[in-house]
C-alpha cells in the first residue's frame, strides 16, 4: 500500500503539474478564441440561469441543473484552498486563480455544449449526456469514451464522497463513524430519488449557502476596508513582480504565484474536467447553446466570484491583523489562514467557517452521486437487463463509503482520486479540441439566428 501511495503521488506530480495546467490554460485560451470571447455574453447566461425553460425536452430546469452543477464544484476548495494557494504561492495567487476563472468560462461552456448536443434519450424518458456521449456520438471513439467514464465512478467516490466527508469529520468535535452515519442518512434521502430530488435540493441548499458564505465574506471586507485597496495592490504587484515582493509566504515571485493560483482556479471550478456537462446534459432547453450560456455561470460564480473574494478577504485580513505574516515567510497552512481571516466576526466568525465548510462537502456529495451514476449507466446501458440492479449497488456502496470513510486513513483514496481526475480530463479536452468547430459553428449561428 506505501508502495502504490507513493507511486500515485509521484504520477500526481506529473498529472497535476506543469503540462496539465499548462494544457488547461491552452484550452481555455483556445475556446474563449474560437467562441469569440464568450465571456462577453456573461450578462445574457445569467439571466437565461433564471428564466423557465417550458415546453423543451430535459429532466429538470436550467438552474436546476446549473444549482447540481454548483453543489459538485463549490467544494471546500473555495474557502480553504484559496488560503492554500495564498500560503505556497502568495497574494499574487489570487490574481492568476481570478484569470483562470474567467478564461475558464469558455471551456465549461465548451463542454456544457457538446453535451446537450450529442445527449440521448434513455429508454425511460430520461436525458442522457455529458462527454463520454460527445466521444461516442461526436467523434465515434468508444474507448476514450468509458475510459472517462470507468474513472469518472472511480472518482466519484474519491473526489466527490471519501474527501467530502472526511473534510466534514475534520471540522466536527463529534466521533467520525457518527458524522457518517448521519451524512449517510441524509444523503439516502436524496438520492434516492435519483435527478429530479438532487435538482430540488442543490436548489434550495446552493443559493442559500453561497449568500450565507459571501454574507460574511462582505462583513470583513467591510470590516477591514480601510485595508481593501493596499490588499488588492499587494496582489496585484505579487502576481507581476519577477522575484518576491511578500518574503517567504509569497513564493518566489511571478512562477509560484502563477502556478498555484493557476492550479487552485483550474481545480475548484473543474472547468475542462468534463463533471459539471453531466448536469447540464440534463436539463430543458430548446438549444444547447442556450443550455452551454447557463451552464458557464457556475465558473463565473465558482472561481471568478467566490475565490476572488475567499483571496481578498485572507489578504485583507492579513494586512489588517498581522501583516508581519505576509513578510516573515512563516509556514501557514490554507486552513490557518482562512480562520485567521474569519475570526474576525465576533462569535459567529468560527460557526459561520464550520457551517460553510459543512453545506459545501454535503453539496458536492449530492452532487457527484449523480455524476457517479451517469457515469455507471453509460457503462451498463447495452447490457440486456435492467440497469436498476446495478444503480441500486452503486448507492448502497456511496452510502457506505460515506459511513465509514471517516474512521479510515485514506491518503491512497486522495491519491488515487486526483490520479482518476485527470484521466477524466485528457479524453474530455480531446473532445472539446477535435470538436471545437462544431462549438464555435453552433455558438454563432445561435447568435446570429437570435439576433443578440
Amino acid at each position: 500500500m506505501v508502495t502504490l501511495n507513493r507511486f500515485l503521488t509521484t504520477l500526481n506530480r506529473f498529472l497535476w503539474g506543469l503540462p496539465m495546467i499548462l494544457l488547461l490554460s491552452a484550452v481555455h485560451l483556445f475556446l474563449t478564441w474560437k467562441t469569440g470571447f464568450i465571456q462577453k455574453k456573461l450578462p445574457l447566461a445569467i439571466r437565461l440561469s433564471l428564466a423557465p425553460e417550458s415546453g423543451s425536452e430535459g429532466d429538470i430546469s436550467p438552474f436546476g441543473a446549473l444549482s447540481t452543477a454548483l453543489a459538485s464544484t463549490l467544494g471546500t476548495g473555495n474557502i480553504i484552498g484559496v488560503g492554500t494557494a495564498v500560503a505556497l504561492g502568495g497574494p499574487g495567487a489570487v490574481f492568476w486563480c481570478w484569470i483562470t476563472g474567467v478564461f475558464g468560462i469558455a471551456t465549461t461552456y465548451g463542454e456544457a455544449l457538446i453535451a446537450v448536443r450529442y445527449r440521448i434519450r434513455a429508454s425511460d424518458g430520461r436525458m442522457l449526456g455529458g462527454a463520454m456521449y460527445a466521444l461516442e456520438y461526436g467523434l465515434h471513439r468508444r474507448i476514450p469514451a468509458l475510459l472517462f467514464a470507468l474513472c469518472g465512478v472511480l472518482a466519484s467516490f474519491g473526489i466527490g464522497c471519501a474527501v467530502q466527508i472526511s473534510a466534514i469529520s475534520a471540522v466536527l468535535p463529534l466521533p467520525p463513524l457518527a458524522v457518517g452515519a448521519v451524512a449517510g442518512f441524509l444523503t439516502c434521502l436524496v438520492i434516492f430519488g435519483g435527478i429530479s430530488s438532487v435538482s430540488r435540493v442543490c436548489q434550495k441548499l446552493v443559493p442559500f449557502m453561497a449568500a450565507f458564505y459571501l454574507l460574511g465574506c462582505l462583513y470583513l471586507l467591510w470590516h477591514h476596508r480601510l485595508f481593501l485597496l493596499p490588499a488588492l495592490r499587494l496582489i496585484l504587484e505579487s502576481a507581476f513582480a519577477p522575484r518576491s515582493v511578500s518574503g517567504g509566504l509569497a513564493g518566489s515571485g511571478i512562477l509560484l504565484a502563477a502556478r498555484y493560483g493557476i492550479a487552485r482556479g483550474l481545480f475548484t471550478n473543474e472547468a475542462g474536467m468534463g463533471s459539471a456537462p453531466i448536469a447540464a446534459a440534463a436539463a430543458r432547453c430548446s438549444d444547447p447553446v442556450r443550455q452551454a450560456l447557463v451552464a458557464s455561470t457556475a465558473t463565473f460564480w465558482d472561481t471568478v466570484v467566490i475565490c476572488l473574494i475567499t483571496g481578498l478577504v485572507i489578504v485583507s485580513s492579513l494586512l489588517a491583523t498581522d501583516p508581519s505574516t505576509l513578510f516573515s515567510g512563516a509556514p501557514l497552512s490554507g486552513e490557518a489562514l482562512t480562520l485567521r481571516a474569519f475570526t474576525a466576526i465576533p462569535v459567529l466568525g468560527r460557526p459561520l467557517l464550520l457551517f460553510s465548510i459543512i453545506t459545501f462537502a454535503y453539496a458536492t456529495i449530492l452532487g457527484w452521486s449523480y455524476y457517479g451514476e451517469r457515469c455507471l449507466e453509460y457503462m451498463v446501458r447495452f447490457r440486456r437487463r435492467t440497469e436498476k440492479q446495478e444503480f441500486f449497488l452503486y448507492r448502497f456502496f456511496w452510502i457506505l463509503t460515506l459511513v465509514f470513510a471517516p474512521v479510515l486513513k485514506l491518503s491512497l483514496v486522495f491519491s488515487l482520486a486526483d490520479t482518476l481526475n485527470a484521466l477524466m480530463a485528457l479524453p474530455n479536452l480531446l473532445a472539446l479540441i477535435l470538436l471545437s468547430d462544431v462549438i464555435a459553428r453552433d455558438t454563432h449561428a445561435f447568435f446570429r439566428k437570435e439576433k443578440l
